[in-house]
């Protein structure tokens, strides 16, 4: 592909000044651990949900996205849930502050928090650790599939006469460029590069977005799109018939295994609402959370999120989907059955963007790479560092020691994940076995441990060694069956293991369950132990938010629903359903403002006196 010289200027600008200021913020972090993996606490909210929205703006996810609205219409709003997207919500309403009332570092150290010191809690320790290496080892071979397909299309030089070398020789460059600052800088110069990255990448999204409206009319989309595209209602069935438009979109379906749509959309609200429920994975999005100078900032964080994010995304999302749609529709059929839908969004940047903006997107799109890849590399060597070298291996180092060593901890991690993407033949194929299997294999233990104080470190333990290696076999087994079908399965085995682990060995100390319970305050099946605090502490002031915080959940969802249609309604000139979505996302804030928002507290009353000095009130 041939680039012009503005393009060109733009790209290595963009390149340039995203390493210099991860190099000149680097220093901050070189002090301790803490200022490198979470910044010191001394991040503001706002960057750092800038920061979390840059990096969920992955590019991979965003190929993903474009290929779903393409082949699925409006219907794909929901297919997002896989993840789930909604799991910010849960946070946003309450997660964040039990989160960050902890104080701690890392997820693996918050385990400590929450079950001791003991033999069974090093069990449960070391568990959290496996899945968080697991869990970032996907996603950086999923960021890694993803920019090596799209730098091998968009950028001029070709590196090796075979496609697939091709695009894997471009993802280990881009990805060693994003390694160099990462390493060095920690969360500081991932934060503010993220930062940057975002505002790049919103420029270009609106952009994309205003040029997409004025390319395409509703009646030329009409007239590429088989009936009930453009509805995101579904009966049984998903009801689009792309025949005689597109062959290979009706075969994308089938091999997708969601014609069903009525029990994959089940599955996914069943999956989604336990996950959510679970709290964060132990990967970035947990990291920023407790990065937060304070618990009230971190459910903040938590809610900026969704406004910042969603509405830029989907204009750019939606922009290339209908200008793919209108001028390329005869292209993508004239390839039969070979087409590969993952490719439309760098085709469409390819063939149809101008000089300028072309340069200006394809930025963005490094950008939303490098933020997600820098985040998930930052989070990695917290739990090899803190968690298990540490800890095991030379807990009496000096500061600067652990900093060397996580910068080696970094490099490892990324060779594995990058050596992975070499052995996975599709962005769906990584994501599904994330979403479906590695993550029913984390939920039992981890919705557990939030709201039942009689579920254990050995009940952990077995919960999440179960729910791992039946993600490792089930899905191995049961080849022929969408991966989002066999979560049940995992979830199954792992709550087996969950229970019979807790029940057949003795509660956890008390004294590590009182002191969880009277510093995060969480709802649930904590009623022993809430007495026996009770009469330590005859102030105590007891979590009785249980039906506000759900009412909050499910009224956030409605508002981030809306927000990712407003986006999407902006593009297609749909102006009723458009103003229906902005009068939702106007009632939902408002309701959100007096029942959420005015309500934010970092902690009890009878706790405030005593964690006043933990951090400044924003």
């Amino acid at each position: 592909m041939h680039l012009a010289p503005v393009d060109l200027i733009i790209i290595v600008g963009y390149i340039a000044a995203t390493l210099l200021i991860g190099f000149y913020i680097a220093k901050k972090a070189s002090g301790s651990m803490r200022e490198y993996f979470l910044g010191g606490n001394k991040i503001p909210w706002y960057a750092l949900g800038l920061s979390n929205a840059s990096g969920m703006f992955d590019i991979s996810g965003t190929m993903w996205m474009v290929y779903l609205l393409f082949v699925y219409g409006l219907k794909s709003l929901w297919i997002p849930w896989l993840w789930p997207v909604f799991n910010q919500i849960f946070l946003m309403a309450y997660l964040s502050v039990w989160l960050r009332r902890s104080g701690v570092m890392t997820g693996a150290e918050w385990m400590r928090f929450r079950f001791g010191d003991g033999r069974a809690a090093q069990l449960a320790y070391i568990m959290v650790v496996v899945f968080a290496l697991f869990n970032v080892v996907g996603f950086l071979a999923y960021g890694f599939i993803g920019i090596g397909k799209v730098a091998a299309i968009l950028l001029p030089w070709r590196l090796s006469t075979d496609p697939a070398t091709n695009a894997n020789l471009w993802g280990l460059i881009i990805t060693g460029l994003t390694t160099i600052y990462v390493v060095k800088g920690g969360m500081f110069s991932v934060v503010f590069t993220e930062v940057l990255q975002f505002v790049v990448m919103t420029v270009a999204c609106v952009w994309i977005g205003i040029v997409a409206i004025q390319a395409v009319t509703p009646a030329m989309l009409d007239a590429v799109t088989p009936a009930g595209w453009h509805s995101p209602f579904f009966g049984w069935t998903l009801g689009l018939d792309w025949s005689g438009i597109l062959d290979a979109a009706n075969t994308k379906i089938l091999k997708d295994g969601w014609s069903l749509f009525s029990v994959f959309f089940m599955m996914m609200l069943f999956k989604g609402l336990l996950q959510s429920a679970a709290g964060p994975a132990p990967n970035y999005d947990m990291q920023r959370v407790l990065s937060a100078r304070t618990p009230r900032e971190a459910a903040k964080m938590s809610g900026f999120v969704n406004i910042v994010l969603l509405v830029p995304r989907y204009l750019l999302v939606t922009a290339l989907t209908v200008l793919a749609l209108a001028f390329f529709s005869h292209d993508l059929a004239g390839m039969g059955e070979a087409v590969d839908f993952e490719l439309i969004l760098p085709w469409v940047l390819q063939r149809f963007v101008p000089a300028g903006l072309l340069g200006l997107l394809i930025a963005a799109l490094l950008a939303a790479f490098m933020s997600t890849y820098s985040a998930t590399v930052n989070a990695a060597p917290a739990y090899i560092v803190n968690d298990l070298y540490k800890r095991y291996v030379n807990p009496n180092a000096e500061e600067k020691v652990y900093v060397r060593m996580s910068y080696l901890a970094s490099i490892a991690v990324v060779l594995v994940g990058t050596a992975l993407g070499f052995f996975i033949a599709s962005l769906n194929d990584i994501v599904q076995w994330i979403v479906a299997a590695l993550y029913g294999g984390y939920t039992a233990a981890n919705l557990l441990k939030w709201y039942w104080w009689r579920f254990n470190a050995y009940g952990y333990f077995w919960g999440m060694l179960g729910g791992i290696l039946a993600a490792m076999v089930v899905p191995a087994i049961f080849r022929t069956i969408t991966p989002i079908y066999t979560f049940p399965v995992i979830l199954a085995v792992s709550g087996v293991g969950c229970i019979l682990g807790a029940l057949l060995s003795p509660p956890d100390d008390e004294e590590v369950l009182k002191r969880f319970y009277y510093r995060t305050r969480p709802w649930g099946f904590w009623g022993p132990i809430r007495e026996q605090v009770a009469r330590e502490h005859p102030d105590l002031v007891a979590n009785r938010h249980f039906g506000r915080d759900l009412f909050n959940v499910v009224v956030g969802i409605v508002w981030q629903t809306s927000l990712t249609a407003t986006g999407i309604y902006l593009v297609l000139q749909d102006h009723s359903a458009l103003a229906l979505c902005v009068g939702l996302v106007l009632v939902t804030s408002l309701t959100l403002k007096f029942t959420w928002y005015d309500r934010l507290q970092d902690y009890p009353p009878d706790l405030e006196a005593a964690t006043a000095a933990v951090a400044p009130r924003s």
